[in-house]
């Protein structure tokens, strides 16, 4: 018992920390683009993992690490951190954060959908109703409202959010079948997202802006988005007595995140916000029941 609520108050911090980035995105890309917040964040993350490393006494494990592992790690790093936020940030860019963050979260049904062919998992009855469910709260969301000349107010930064729920599935899928340390796995993933970011930046001629609070957002991100989270996150499902009780508690995420984009950004709340998230949870949710069969 002691365990499980130990794991309780490591998801719960971890939900908190998740509840506040996508304030932290749209106050860094004020001024960063999101190639520069990517650099930023990514920098600041690999030095966390970095310094867990070297506290928990773990570097030696990069000694017997093989070609294949780094082969692996560098395919890992290319989905998450380097294509997923890439891709995440700039959807961010283009769309008010409480569209953006609630389009995001459909990547439970993605995950239970590549699930089939990847990990040949059975696709439910309950998980194709709960697809319908939650793709009609993304159309709600993506629509604000214009639902009788089908407008999409901005068909760019929604697809590129609800295609991040598929680099997301997939990154951990093949997480999934990694038996390797974990923080180990988060080291070198986010290493070789810093390679791919310089390269990135060597190829363009990006102006950086000078101190302001969008640095202090960046490294935010960094320090909490892409760093302790994850490691409070794997923590939590560890000590946890079942993966199910904890992983619950994400679904307070995107509720907790409005209000945080609401009072922070001062973005005024859409009916249509509140009612797409509805609809997405409801059909994550719904994808969850076990069919009686």
């Amino acid at each position: 018992m002691k365990n499980q609520q130990r794991a309780y108050g490591y998801a719960l911090i971890t939900v908190l920390f998740w509840s506040t980035v996508a304030t932290a995105f749209k106050i860094s890309l004020r001024n960063f683009n999101n190639v520069q917040l990517l650099a930023v964040a990514n920098l600041i993350s690999f030095i966390v993992f970095l310094a867990m490393l070297a506290g928990s006494r773990r570097l030696f494990l990069l000694r017997e690490l093989r070609p294949r592992d780094y082969a692996l790690s560098a395919a890992q790093g290319l989905l998450n951190p380097f294509g997923y936020y890439l891709i995440i940030f700039k959807s961010y860019s283009l769309l008010p954060a409480q569209v953006a963050q609630p389009a995001n979260f459909i990547w439970p049904l993605v995950l239970m959908l590549l699930s089939v062919p990847l990990l040949k998992q059975p696709l439910k009855l309950t998980g194709i109703l709960g697809l319908v469910i939650s793709f009609a709260g993304v159309f709600v969301l993506a629509t604000q409202g214009h639902f009788s000349d089908f407008k999409i107010v901005e068909p760019l930064g929604i697809t590129l959010a609800m295609f991040t729920s598929v680099i997301w599935s997939l990154f951990w899928i093949i997480n999934v079948k990694d038996t390797r340390d974990d923080l180990l796995k988060l080291f070198l993933s986010f290493g070789f997202s810093l390679i791919y970011v310089a390269i990135l930046l060597a190829f363009r001629d990006d102006k950086w802006p000078s101190f302001s609070g969008s640095w202090i957002a960046a490294v935010y991100v960094g320090l909490f988005e892409m760093g302790i989270a994850f490691v409070l996150w794997l923590k939590a499902l560890k000590l946890s007595d079942s993966a199910g009780k904890v992983a619950n508690l994400i679904y307070l995420t995107p509720f907790l995140s409005l209000i945080a984009i609401h009072f922070v950004l001062g973005e005024k709340l859409f009916s249509t916000s509140v009612i797409g998230l509805c609809l997405i949870i409801a059909g994550i949710m719904t994808g969850r029941i076990k069919n009686k069969s």
